[in-house]
């Protein structure tokens, strides 16, 4: 059975919790990366594309943040944090194989990029994500239920 995950459109209101949750999530990544990690950065990165962006909610209570940008070909996952509290019970998974059907579904690549130093990255790779580019400090990476059938990944 599914936990009870459900979203709701972020909102001003939301600020103070996403910035407390960035600060958690993704400022010992970007401290490894040697890139900013004050508070001006991180509420900037927060505010980036906010239209798109939803609390995810456990039960009730807000354990992230889900920002996805869908076009008529992509699903573009923006930004998806949990909770450290809520890391390891498998509901980054869980949130992420509902796009990857989703993407599926409707004959769409998802696409995604994560820093080289988050240990997230093993999750995606395990989902089917590739890597299909890469800069200084990140991996862009690429789902598509059309590609890569084979269960490699190219992290090796």
């Amino acid at each position: 059975m599914k936990a009870p995950v459900t979203y709701q459109k972020a909102t001003e209101k939301d600020i103070d919790y996403l910035l407390d949750l960035r600060i958690k999530t993704m400022v010992p990544h970007y401290a490894e990366s040697n890139l900013p990690t004050d508070r001006e950065t991180a509420l900037q990165r927060i505010l980036y594309r906010f239209d798109k962006a939803s609390i995810i909610f456990l039960d009730g209570h807000p354990i992230g943040l889900l920002k996805v940008d869908r076009t008529d070909t992509n699903i573009d996952i923006l930004q998806l944090q949990i909770d450290p509290d809520q890391q390891g019970k498998g509901l980054g998974k869980m949130i992420l194989t509902d796009i990857l059907d989703e993407a599926s579904e409707q004959g769409k690549t998802a696409s995604l990029s994560v820093l080289k130093t988050n240990k997230a990255q093993h999750l995606y790779t395990s989902l089917g994500f590739t890597i299909v580019d890469e800069d200084e400090h990140s991996y862009f990476m690429e789902f598509s239920s059309f590609e890569n059938t084979d269960g490699t990944d190219n992290l090796c």
